[in-house]
């Protein structure tokens, strides 16, 4: 009995010592481990430098120009009008909308005999008046001569003067009616006013038309014009006319203007001038009218289609050439028209510029920069003076560096 209690209380006592025993044996492991292992020590983190792109600042001279649009319109329009009534006889085959006639040439005819009979009834007038005139001339002049010699009373001589007078006013309008005849016959005749193209017509054979009636509308084609809007802040980069400018003054001193539109599923462009400016200036959108003037828009060239009234056109007018100018991206541009330089050490700078003007994205800077700087064009937030950058060239190289 004794003995069994012996063995059972020295099982108790090896399930108490045992977790030490092993809590023991991990202590010592790790100190092992500790003692034995290779030693660590402490790296240094280097902070990541920002790496930006550059671009090397290039001056150079740059022809500044101004982008905008407008509808081509003819230079002179006209509505055709009927000056006497009648029946229409004739009508050109040019008269239809789209084509094309000659300075003088005729368009269409009225009916002329009623004017031709006018016209001669005018003329045997003028005849009666100048039988009229000549009798009551010698009527007077026989008169005169009787009463110098007392044969005849005053009031018969006076008499004879006022019938005088009466023929000579009656022979003045037969004149003024032949005149009036021989111009309504004339007008039975219309005419081009000029080289042009039909717009519109409103008359066909056999159709009666009455004094003022518009029978087409016709323009123009020695030269288009082309209404362009333009900002004017802009006007300080072209060199625009104050005045109308006509002859030699359109080849020396007028703008160059290119228009550019897409006809008949092809890009096509015409050379054009800026001849003047309009008058008035919008208050509102701060826009000012300018008009390009195209030569000849229907004359046939080689590959160029022709230039279309109502035609919706792009345009560039050309102007002066700004001199020592750096194009930047218009991101590089920052508050207070400043822009970032990367110096030789790597380091970013604050400077002012003059920013010229701003188009799309590109901003040209007048003044400020020298050749050969770099301006960062990355995007930076919370840039500091003298913050430390790698340029896009500078971090390739050291990337590729196997050291």
């Amino acid at each position: 009995m004794a003995q069994r209690q012996i063995i059972e209380g020295a099982k108790g006592l090896k399930r108490l010592v045992l977790p030490f025993v092993i809590v023991l044996a991990g202590v010592a492991l790790a100190a092992l481990l500790l003692l034995t292992g290779p030693s660590l020590s402490p790296q240094s983190v280097e902070p990541m430098t920002p790496l930006v792109r550059v671009q090397t600042v290039v001056l150079e001279d740059i022809a500044l120009s101004s982008l905008t649009h407008g509808t081509v319109a003819p230079r002179t329009e006209t509505e055709l009008v009927a000056e006497v009534a009648g029946r229409v006889i004739s009508v050109s085959p040019k008269l239809v909308s789209g084509g094309f006639f000659d300075a003088g040439e005729e368009l269409l005819q009225i009916e002329p005999l009623d004017y031709e009979l006018a016209l001669e009834q005018a003329r045997a007038s003028i005849a009666q008046a100048d039988s009229d005139l000549a009798n009551a001339r010698r009527a007077a002049d026989r008169l005169d001569s009787l009463s110098e010699r007392q044969l005849s009373s005053v009031s018969q001589r006076d008499d004879a003067i006022n019938r005088m007078r009466i023929a000579e006013a009656t022979l003045r309008s037969a004149k003024a009616q032949l005149a009036r005849a021989e111009r309504d016959l004339a007008r039975t005749r219309i005419t081009a006013p000029y080289e042009g193209r039909v717009r519109s017509e409103r008359v066909d054979v056999g159709q009666f038309v009455t004094r003022g009636f518009s029978v087409a509308t016709i323009y123009a084609t020695d030269y288009a014009e082309v209404r362009l809007p333009i900002n004017d802040e802009e006007l300080a980069f072209l060199d625009l006319p104050l005045a109308p400018l006509s002859g030699e003054e359109l080849t020396v001193a007028a703008p160059r203007v290119t228009i550019t539109a897409r006809f008949a599923g092809q890009e096509h462009q015409w050379p054009a001038q800026v001849v003047r400016t309009e008058g008035e200036l919008d208050p509102q959108t701060r826009m000012i009218n300018v008009v390009a003037r195209v030569d000849s828009p229907y004359a046939p060239s080689a590959g160029r289609a022709p230039l279309a009234v109502g035609l919706f056109v792009d345009a560039e007018i050309h102007g002066r050439v700004a001199r020592n100018v750096a194009l930047l991206p218009r991101s590089a541009v920052r508050e207070n028209n400043q822009v970032l330089l990367v110096d030789n050490e790597g380091r970013l700078r604050f400077r002012g510029v003059t920013v010229l003007r701003m188009v799309g994205e590109q901003a040209y800077i007048s003044a400020g920069l020298a050749a050969g700087e770099r301006v960062c064009i990355s995007p930076i937030e919370n840039a500091l003076e003298g913050m430390a950058v790698r340029a896009a060239a500078e971090s390739a190289d050291k990337v590729s560096d196997p050291s």
